[in-house]
């Protein structure tokens, strides 16, 4: 990764950002995630007039022949974890690399939390679990995490998302929230991941590089996979290399959208060279409004 202190530096830029924008990316983050997740069941009472109807117990109407309604505590702290990708191909971008951009959505996503006094985890994986941090809350605690996305390093190029996935299954406490920040490029990871949401929600965040997609006309190069090392020469000036390979990228982009979707997960799609504050906002704050809009119905 870049230099350490340059990244320092970064980081308190990040953290006068989010202070700025607190009124739209906080608010839009924990209520988007968080919305009818931190709802608690508080007891039952008897009804009185002005009660919401849609409140009523009619089992318990029935039994005790009067009405009741059910009532709800919503919980103002929370809980959530940053599963970020740090294997081959995060070192892998144009202009800044994917593992920086992981870094910058961490940091900014994390002080938004921290107004709100959320607990905050982080799980690094490759193809495997190389560091997990449990959720707490607290500066220094945030502090501590971003550190580590900083020194660590990486026990292994590879990546397996289901490994990781399987893992925090195992050991996140119930109603947790995550965010995954990947470039999604792994063996196959959807059972694990659809396994993990039927108790927590999950979030995609795809950090993708501009030259993942388009490889410019620029004759001979060899190409090298930056998980296994593997090597291919190929002509970028064939018109018909780049197409096919361009076809490629977006058949395998439309069916990971497809496959996350098909499990309830929200995708975000990212690129390296663009900054994240106004699309990370209009996400979250567009995920909020439907559960608000989702609440108010049931």
């Amino acid at each position: 990764m870049e230099d350490r202190s340059e990244l320092i530096r970064q980081i308190k830029k990040i953290e006068l950002k989010t202070g700025i924008l607190a009124g739209g990316l906080q608010s839009g983050l924990h209520h988007s995630l968080f919305r009818g997740q931190g709802i608690e069941f508080a007891g039952i009472r008897e009804y009185v007039p002005g009660d919401d109807i849609r409140s009523i117990d009619w089992k318990v109407t029935a039994r005790y022949n009067r009405p009741f309604i059910r009532e709800y505590t919503e919980e103002r702290d929370q809980t959530f974890c940053f599963m970020a990708d740090i294997s081959g191909s995060g070192t892998f971008g144009s202009r800044t690399t994917k593992r920086y951009k992981i870094l910058e959505l961490v940091a900014g996503l994390g002080f938004a939390a921290l107004k709100n006094n959320d607990q905050v985890g982080l799980c690094l994986f490759s193809d495997r679990v190389e560091k997990f941090i449990p959720a707490h809350r607290g500066k220094r605690h945030l502090i501590g995490i971003l550190n580590t996305l900083i020194d660590h390093q990486p026990v292994s190029e590879r990546t397996d998302l289901g490994a990781a996935a399987t893992f925090l299954a195992k050991v996140l406490p119930r109603k947790s929230s995550l965010i995954l920040l990947s470039d999604f490029i792994s063996p196959p990871f959807m059972l694990p991941l659809r396994i993990l949401r039927r108790h927590h929600e999950v979030i995609a965040i795809r950090v993708a590089d501009e030259r993942e997609r388009d490889i410019p006309d620029i004759g001979y190069i060899e190409m090298e996979d930056a998980e296994t090392g593997d090597q291919l020469l190929v002509d970028t000036s064939d018109r018909e290399f780049r197409e096919r390979y361009r076809a490629l990228v977006e058949d395998a982009e439309k069916t990971l959208h497809r496959d996350l979707l098909g499990s309830r997960i929200r995708e975000l799609v990212l690129r390296t060279d663009e900054p994240y504050e106004i699309p990370v906002k209009k996400f979250f704050s567009g995920l909020g409004g439907r559960r608000r809009h989702h609440a108010g119905i049931l």
